[in-house]
């Protein structure tokens, strides 16, 4: 196809963009793409170089210009901000990258290690937001806060996403009893 043909400017659509996640999803599956991702880490390539030449193939098959599909990939969050749906499939797009990659670069064991313990902390998360839900809504919010803090002190590092059980209770306590602290004695 002539560049004088290809997509080059507007917007791309949701049904592109749809194209382009499924299309993408299959092909970083399959085991010749897995071995290109593999062989750039081990030529000390960077493995989300791999990944883009392959979102660029997408575009072409598509119609539309690699360079302009790209940025608007750029722009997904802001252009369909209102569409839950595409924008699920969006983040579900980008995950699937982050784990090509993640693959590629830790190799078979190490990245079943890291599945399983992604997998660990989301059902210890899971049952976190079970317990919570016991308590009243104001009393989540501030668990919810407390979280927020902890995360942001441990810069966002995935097991500050947890607080037990005893945390919890902790939080609730103080939210109902707070500290005495004696007025001062003139």
């Amino acid at each position: 196809m002539a560049n004088t043909q290809l997509q080059k400017s507007g917007t791309l659509s949701r049904e592109q963009l749809l194209y382009l996640f499924d299309r993408f999803s299959i092909l970083i599956s399959q085991p010749d793409f897995k071995k290109r991702i593999v062989e750039a880490v081990n030529d000390k390539q960077e493995p989300v170089a791999v990944t883009t030449a392959i979102q660029e193939e997408i575009f072409l098959e598509m119609g539309v210009d690699p360079s302009f599909g790209l940025a608007c990939l750029g722009k997904v969050n802001i252009t369909y901000e209102n569409d839950q749906d595409l924008m699920i499939q969006y983040y579900r797009f980008v995950a699937n990258e982050e784990l090509a990659c993640d693959e590629a670069e830790l190799g078979p064991e190490e990245f079943a290690e890291k599945m399983h313990s992604q997998q660990k902390l989301h059902e210890q998360q899971l049952e976190m937001l079970k317990y919570m839900r016991k308590f009243h809504l104001d009393d989540q919010s501030a668990i919810l806060e407390k979280l927020h803090h902890q995360m942001e002190g441990a810069t966002f590092e995935s097991e500050a996403s947890i607080l037990s059980s005893e945390q919890i209770q902790e939080i609730v306590r103080r939210r109902v009893s707070p500290l005495f602290r004696p007025s001062q004695l003139s």
